[in-house]
């Protein structure tokens, strides 16, 4: 198609099995009113990877998954700050997101766990809606809900859906077939003008920390 239309990108933490069950959630239980994401890497990253910027390499996977939560809102209010390594390397970034609707995120993607720690670092997510909240911890822990009470939707880190298969690969593959088979459309997340409009948030982020 010439619009793009039949493109997926398919960025895979959108197929990330906690996720999935979050964005099931939040359909059940109202939408997100504040949500916080963290995503930390090895200082090691930086020799590794020279030149990489933890808004591209790491914050981008987050603000993916918020695309998503918020259904393509763009937000009305950019703010990020960056701190630099000794060398002169940008290691953290801070951003913060605002919405029309008064919904808030915010974010902080790093390369500074130390060597003691898993060689991937370590992510999580918490969101908080009206009455309930989620935390997700799919590096290395599955996600809990509370509500008025607590509850564990995927104790064993298995998602009881016969249209979704177990593992972030074999759950983006199925959905492919999904939707090159007409069976569904490209999800939200996955499409040509999804990755633009996640760019341009990027570049608003990338500004507001050189202001």
């Amino acid at each position: 198609k010439s619009d793009s239309g039949n493109l997926m990108l398919g960025h895979i933490m959108l197929f990330n099995s906690e996720f999935r069950q979050l964005i099931d959630e939040e359909r059940k239980r109202g939408p997100v009113a504040y949500l916080n994401s963290v995503r930390h890497r090895p200082i090691a990253t930086m020799n590794v990877l020279p030149g990489e910027h933890p808004l591209d390499l790491l914050m981008v996977h987050d603000l993916y998954m918020t695309q998503v939560l918020v259904d393509r809102a763009d937000p009305v209010r950019f703010d990020c700050r960056v701190h630099r390594h000794r060398s002169g390397a940008v290691d953290l970034a801070v951003a913060h997101l605002q919405w029309a609707d008064g919904t808030l995120g915010s974010y902080s993607a790093s390369f500074m766990t130390p060597a003691g720690m898993p060689a991937d670092g370590f992510d999580r997510l918490e969101v908080f809606g009206e009455g309930w909240a989620a935390r997700l911890e799919p590096n290395p822990r599955p996600i809990e809900l509370w509500d008025d009470r607590a509850c564990w939707p995927m104790p064993l880190e298995i998602r009881a859906d016969p249209m979704a298969p177990s593992g972030m690969m074999a759950e983006e593959l199925r959905c492919f077939c999904r939707v090159v088979r007409g069976l569904e459309p490209v999800p939200v997340g996955a499409t040509y003008e999804d990755a633009m409009q996640v760019q341009r948030w990027l570049d608003r982020l990338e500004a507001s920390a050189r202001s």
